[in-house]
């Protein structure tokens, strides 16, 4: 029997392959409700579990506790891929457990195909972040979480059709009626569930973090290393450093600071100078944590470098001076009168080794950080 090219015969009847397809989506959204509905939903407080030496200095809105229902729902959006214009993306897209939440690229790609402006950042520890992006025009992870949602070259689209698409299926209602009370599904609700979900992705478990409880022994380029991190270079003293600690100390591995890094003499993106309008602002930008740096390439605002090696190359070789560099990085050098850090190239992969201590493969295997649809295909 002849067919055309966009039908297929079925039970005595044509349906176009659209239809096929509608049918097939809704079957399986109607097995994700029921798996979701019918599923034990935690409740109560969330427990937010960090080692003593991290502080706490935590950021959590008044408005916005993190409880267990929470946290379960914005997992759920986390990964969520109707909340992108075509349906494709979600936030785990462009940050990837296992990559520390990041994606390995030097730009993202969005529903429209066009890359984003800067490199993704690692979604790692945000509990103690208080300025969110590289030029930190967030204040708060509910305020960065509808940036990406709605930007056109991201996720593309409005937080009011984001909650118009989760009402039409069926567990998104329930699920935010345990965690709000109601049904109703806002952009706001969207966005403060994420950012529960976001506020536990804490690592703490890396080699250095059991170096620092006692429970491991670094080797000794490890720990020359870590010394060349912490220290600053005083060649008139014999003292031989990396400088790394004015911008990466303490056990987080960041500082809340902004800085010109000297990257470039004329700085193609402006940085935060875009928002403050002074010049000394010029190139300056976040502060990342170092915090499993060694899965996360590539590295800078805009992914130039694709190792760390070219990072210490950097550091030590390349800094351009230029009028907004930050002082911590001008004159720095361990040589008497020198302009540059000249690390040796032992001592590079020395400082490497180190950095290679801060990777914590439970945090990037924790299953409480996956994605919890068991529809969605693994990218």
């Amino acid at each position: 029997m002849a067919q055309s090219k966009n039908k297929r015969y079925l039970s005595g009847r044509y349906y176009h392959k659209g239809s096929i397809v509608l049918l097939l989506l809704a079957f399986s959204l109607i097995l994700s409700a029921w798996n979701y509905i019918n599923d034990v939903i935690p409740t109560g407080p969330y427990q937010l579990i960090y080692p003593a030496n991290f502080g706490n200095r935590t950021n959590v809105p008044d408005d916005n506790p993190t409880t267990k229902q929470g946290v379960y729902l914005g997992r759920l959006l986390f990964y969520e891929p109707h909340l992108s214009a075509n349906n494709t993306l979600s936030c785990g897209n462009c940050h990837k457990q296992q990559l520390a939440f990041t994606d390995n690229r030097p730009f993202s790609v969005g529903v429209d195909g066009v890359e984003t402006t800067r490199n993704s950042m690692s979604l790692t520890n945000l509990l103690w972040t208080r300025k969110f992006f590289w030029d930190g025009r967030a204040a708060s992870l509910e305020e960065q979480a509808a940036m990406p949602l709605t930007n056109p070259h991201e996720m593309g689209q409005s937080l009011e059709a984001s909650a118009k698409k989760l009402s039409q299926i069926p567990f998104y209602p329930k699920l935010f009626e345990a965690v709000y009370g109601d049904g109703t599904i806002t952009g706001e609700r969207i966005c403060k569930a994420i950012s529960q979900f976001e506020r536990t992705l804490i690592s703490a478990n890396s080699r250095y973090d059991q170096y620092l409880r006692g429970s491991y022994k670094p080797t000794v380029g490890e720990l020359k290393g870590m010394e060349l991190f912490n220290n600053g270079p005083q060649p008139e003293k014999s003292i031989r450093g990396a400088n790394c600690a004015h911008c990466h100390g303490g056990v987080k591995t960041y500082l809340e600071l902004f800085h010109n890094n000297g990257l470039d003499s004329l700085p193609k993106d402006a940085g935060i100078e875009t928002l403050t309008g002074l010049p000394g602002d010029k190139g300056r930008f976040k502060v990342p944590t170092l915090r499993n740096i060694a899965l996360t390439a590539p590295y800078m605002h805009d992914g130039r470098f694709k190792t760390l090696a070219e990072v210490v190359d950097h550091y030590s070789d390349h800094v351009i001076q230029s009028p907004s560099l930050s002082t911590v990085f001008r004159d720095e050098s361990n040589e008497v009168g020198g302009k540059t850090l000249k690390l040796l190239p032992q001592e590079k992969r020395e400082i490497i080794a180190f950095l290679n201590m801060l990777t914590d493969s439970t945090f990037i295997t924790n299953p409480e950080f996956s994605d919890p649809h068991p529809h969605h295909s693994k990218k």
